[in-house]
């Protein structure tokens, strides 16, 4: 333990504060969790934190897992690199996608960031103010108290989403810090981590959580939180970021919530087809 960061929410800010002592970072290697039972190590007193507690992921769930994966770039390739938002400017775009598409959550933001540049602006703007301007994105009632609580909650705790200030700060820790903001579930943290930070997270929206499902990559039934701690848990760290972006393509395209298209299914013949009634 050997530096305090200051993690302000602007420059200057009169309640940026000194947040906590934390150890230079070292890299996450979670070691897993069985396919149909396993139990999770000590976790974190904030509900859904993912430890390095966790162990024995079986082999045949690796393989099964790489083979899904070379299958599905032979399919759809490698996904272009993503593009590296500042971790708070990713924290606001991911809970704009919730519930829409890429178009429509790119223009929410776009117009977010054009009505009211700062972050601070949001954080002190009226709620209506925010709703309109993230319209286009869809459910702005409901999205907009969740992007004003976090930016507020943010500012009132002196913490700074800041790459520089984050770098060294140890994966579990920011994992941590993220779920413990207002409305910030394990899916939007993993999405910070994932797409601005490029640290080892995995995580699952609905597509990936109902191809996993019905591939019996995960227990029968598990949520999408199990989902995404048994995945996280089997996948390099190299190997997420693929993986997550093809299982979505996979879920959008051909693996859809009602009747998949399981004749042009590339991983038909390794799909067991859980919870499918009909398909084409």
């Amino acid at each position: 333990m050997d530096e305090v960061f200051r993690l302000g929410f602007g420059a200057g800010h009169p309640q940026s504060r000194p947040v906590q002592r934390v150890e230079e970072g070292e890299r996450l290697a979670l070691e897993g969790i069985g396919r149909h039972a396993f139990t999770l190590g000590e976790r974190s007193a904030r509900s859904g934190a993912f430890r390095e507690t966790l162990r024995g992921v079986p082999a045949t769930l690796r393989a099964r897992l790489r083979q899904v994966a070379r299958r599905l770039r032979r399919a759809y390739g490698a996904p272009p690199a993503p593009r590296r938002l500042p971790p708070l400017d990713e924290l606001v775009l991911t809970i704009l996608s919730q519930n829409t598409n890429d178009t429509n959550r790119d223009r929410a933001y776009a117009d977010l960031r054009a009505k009211l540049p700062l972050w601070d602006d949001v954080a002190d703007a009226p709620l209506p103010v925010i709703e309109r301007a993230i319209r286009s994105g869809g459910l702005a009632p409901t999205k907009a108290p969740r992007i004003r609580a976090v930016l507020r909650a943010l500012r009132e705790r002196g913490i700074r989403l800041d790459d520089r200030a984050l770098r060294r700060i140890r994966h579990d820790r920011l994992f941590d810090l993220l779920v413990g903001l207002p409305g910030v579930g394990p899916k939007t943290a993993a999405c910070v981590l994932l797409f601005s930070l490029d640290r080892p997270y995995f995580p699952v929206d609905t597509h990936v959580h109902r191809v996993a499902n019905r591939l019996g990559l995960v227990p029968p039934k598990a949520t999408a939180v199990r989902t995404q701690e048994q995945l996280q848990a089997a996948l390099a760290a190299d190997e997420m970021y693929e993986v997550h972006m093809n299982l979505i393509r996979h879920g959008r395209h051909v693996c859809v919530a009602l009747r998949p298209i399981c004749s042009q299914c590339v991983l038909n013949d390794l799909c067991p087809r859980i919870g499918v009634v009909r398909s084409r």
